[in-house]
């Protein structure tokens, strides 16, 4: 049996936010996040500074890849999430805002809170109360503890349970 090999976790959450913001002008951008097709790997590549191997994510049968887009601009990715389904809760095997999303000069503040609470929702519309698990980079354990209210379980495993979860999901989806 092959076994898993769990990446570790380093996005950051920069601001809960109630979609995503526009750190130059301030202005809110509702979101939506949508499977990620074939076609939009020709642009998400390490050359143009994407930090992971997301055409590897895309191909794993077991995973299922999602977008962050801005609505009705479904073009320029936000972010990307790749999950996969266990028997009770999601796996999130790898999270990463945009490159131009990532650092002091990042255009959009709120990419992977967002994303975070998609796994949270889709939880709860798959029957586990909300619970999704990850992987985190020990420097990191805290910050999740603090800004996602996840719980430090073993390891550097990590989960968010259903009141983390069902705030997440009421923060960034109001529908």
């Amino acid at each position: 049996m092959e076994k898993k090999k769990f990446i570790e976790q380093h996005f950051i959450i920069d601001s809960l936010t109630n979609s995503i913001l526009n750190t130059i002008s301030g202005d809110s951008f509702q979101t939506e996040v949508i499977l990620l097709t074939k076609s939009d790997l020709k642009d998400i590549i390490k050359k143009n500074g994407w930090n992971f191997d997301w055409k590897s994510e895309f191909n794993d049968i077991k995973k299922e890849v999602y977008k962050l887009t801005i609505e009705h601009n479904t073009n320029i990715i936000q972010g990307l999430l790749s999950i996969t389904i266990e028997a009770d809760h999601i796996y999130m095997d790898l999270l990463e805002s945009s490159p131009f999303n990532i650092g002091e000069n990042k255009l959009y503040e709120g990419v992977a809170g967002n994303l975070v609470a998609y796994a949270c929702k889709l939880s709860f519309q798959k029957g586990f109360d909300g619970f999704v698990g990850f992987t985190a980079k020990t420097k990191l354990i805290e910050h999740y503890e603090k800004t996602l209210g996840a719980y430090h379980f073993k390891n550097q495993r990590m989960i968010i349970e259903t009141q983390s979860a069902k705030f997440l999901v009421e923060k960034y989806f109001k529908n």
